[in-house]
């Protein structure tokens, strides 16, 4: 026999010894077992177990769930005249912040400005128009902020924001104008807890003359549109006022200000968001809810509500009607996307990425966010809290490139008003299950009576998207914007939800949305240990396959050779 006879059939019974008994057909394992006898018992492979431990420290450290509250932002006080509501979330907003945003930063004192983090010219109310006592010329100023950013100088992203344990996308929102730094300290990257996604929900009265100045301070070119807001086509100067660069204006290109005027005659729920490159800026974050109040008497409103959630000083007409009321922004990510400003530092790489390389059509929804942040982060700060026999009103924007099917446990909600439009009451629907299109605006008024239909009792029900792939993290549950309408019962003194199931220290260890630790936390679903042995004769599989085809190879060309 030639040698390369003997590597072949060396190679052939090597390849019959390497591959798996298991993957023969079972009327063939019957016949190797009558021939040779059974196999030897194998035990299974041992499992992996990793347990979230809390007391660890660096990689192996699980989140606590609730995180201390040392300024006491949860608690009810009462800043500059102004009346902030408790908020019994275990995370809360800067209540100096709110209290300069209802008054104005140009009308509070310097120790309130200071403790608020913004400047004297970010809010700046004016005069009272019609008499009514509260003021009725209103300039807000923003600015465009990037979060988790990429650095030449670190391995992390820069003014870092997580929307879950261990998960950092790229984003750029807008923000309040802001004194000092962009982070906590200089010993932290994390960003400061007014910048933050999404973008500040706009809270102005009917009627009032309003200013909005962007202030573009970022490295590409914004503008801002005020959807389904009341304002005119021009400003008083004859130029583009509204934010499309195509039709109205030139963006405001870095460096560079813009200042939008309106008089919104219309209450209700509306949209803001960037209209430069739409498909990839708006996704990126550039959006916010905008809200019109009705007129009433001393309605000193909360101009921006950080965060987009719990309204900690609600306008007249809404403590008319409800107990209380919550602002739910939702958003989903393309992590494609999102990541693209991580990996480069020259404007015009990001600019080449973004908006020429980057195809929108074939983007996938990764990530599901409600008021900027996923599972279990949700669970510290965009609760539904809740007191039997109460009125809510929820104001919901659906800021994403897919639908949100809501689904609320143990509750059926009543539309009140679609895209800022008033619902006859005739038409008004009750349900659990209400379908949110993109860019879409839906008010909520959920009621706690505890009669089988507005409300099934006292507990912590969940409120979640019903499609399966937006209660995940980039594929693994539960996260997505799962949130929860809790009643006060169930609350413990530190904002966190008392609950009956598994575990929540697993949900808070970034490796669980790595895929490194079981959804389970019985032991007998532990991730498997790799097969060593398996392995091994996987790769004698291979190997051999590829002699055996190079020798096949090699004897079909010398064939055609001689046949020539």
């Amino acid at each position: 026999m030639s040698r390369r006879g003997w590597i072949g059939s060396i190679a052939l019974v090597s390849a019959l010894v390497c591959y798996p008994a298991d993957w023969y057909p079972n009327s063939w394992r019957i016949t190797i077992a009558h021939w040779l006898g059974p196999a030897g018992y194998r035990p299974l492979p041992p499992a992996v177990v990793i347990s979230p431990d809390a007391t660890a420290t660096g990689a192996e450290a699980a989140e606590p769930a609730c995180p201390p509250d040392p300024a006491a932002w949860r608690e009810a006080k009462e800043i500059e005249g102004v009346a902030i509501r408790r908020s019994p979330n275990c995370v809360a907003d800067d209540p100096f912040a709110v209290a300069a945003f209802v008054r104005g930063t140009n009308n509070v004192s310097l120790q309130t400005l200071l403790k608020s983090g913004l400047t004297p010219d970010a809010v700046v109310k004016g005069r009272d128009l019609d008499g009514d006592g509260d003021p009725d010329e209103i300039h807000i100023r923003l600015e465009v902020v990037e979060l988790n950013g990429g650095s030449p100088e670190a391995q992390l992203p820069v003014t870092q924001f997580a929307i879950a344990p261990g998960i950092t996308p790229g984003f750029w929102v807008f923000a309040p104008k802001t004194t000092g730094m962009a982070t906590e300290n200089f010993e932290s990257n994390n960003a400061r807890a007014i910048l933050r996604l999404p973008s500040p929900a706009i809270r102005v009265e009917q009627g009032d003359r309003v200013q909005i100045t962007l202030e573009n301070a970022h490295y590409l070119p914004h503008t801002i549109h005020f959807h389904g807001v009341d304002h005119p086509f021009l400003d008083a100067n004859g130029e583009g006022n509204d934010g499309v660069p195509i039709t109205s204006e030139n963006p405001v290109l870095p460096g560079r200000a813009r200042t939008y005027e309106m008089q919104p005659r219309q209450p209700g729920t509306m949209f803001y968001h960037c209209h430069v490159q739409p498909h990839v800026h708006v996704m990126m974050g550039l959006q916010g809810m905008f809200i019109v109040e009705e007129n009433r008497p001393d309605n000193w409103v909360q101009t921006l509500n950080i965060g987009a959630g719990h309204v900690r000083a609600p306008s007249v007409a809404s403590r008319e009607s409800f107990d209380r009321e919550y602002d739910l922004h939702y958003l989903d990510i393309d992590l494609e996307l999102n990541q693209l400003i991580q990996q480069h530092n020259d404007p015009r790489v990001i600019n080449e990425w973004l908006h020429q390389r980057y195809n929108v059509t074939q983007a996938t929804a990764d990530m599901f966010t409600l008021n900027g942040r996923s599972f279990p982060y949700t669970f510290r700060e965009s609760l539904i809290i809740t007191r039997p026999d109460e009125r809510i009103k929820l104001r919901i924007a659906n800021g994403g490139m897919n639908p949100v099917a809501l689904h609320t446990h143990g509750h059926k909600t009543t539309i009140t008003h679609y895209d800022g439009v008033e619902a006859q009451p005739a038409a008004r629907i009750t349900r659990d299950v209400v379908w949110i299109a993109t860019a879409q605006r839906l008010d909520l008024e959920l009621e706690t009576t505890n009669d089988g239909l507005h409300s099934y009792g006292s507990g912590v029900w969940l409120l979640h998207d019903h499609q399966g792939r937006g209660i995940t993290n980039d594929g693994i549950g539960p996260g997505g914007n799962v949130s929860a309408i809790v009643y006060e019962e169930y609350l413990g003194e530190d904002g966190w939800p008392k609950t009956f199931g598994m575990k929540w220290n697993r949900f808070f260890d970034e490796r669980y949305y790595r895929g490194a630790m079981s959804v389970f936390e019985d032991e007998r679903f532990a991730p498997v240990e790799s097969d060593g042995w398996r392995l091994l004769r996987l790769v004698g599989l291979f190997v051999a396959l590829g002699v055996i085809a190079g020798i096949a190879l090699s004897m079909l060309r010398q064939r055609l050779k001689t046949n020539r």
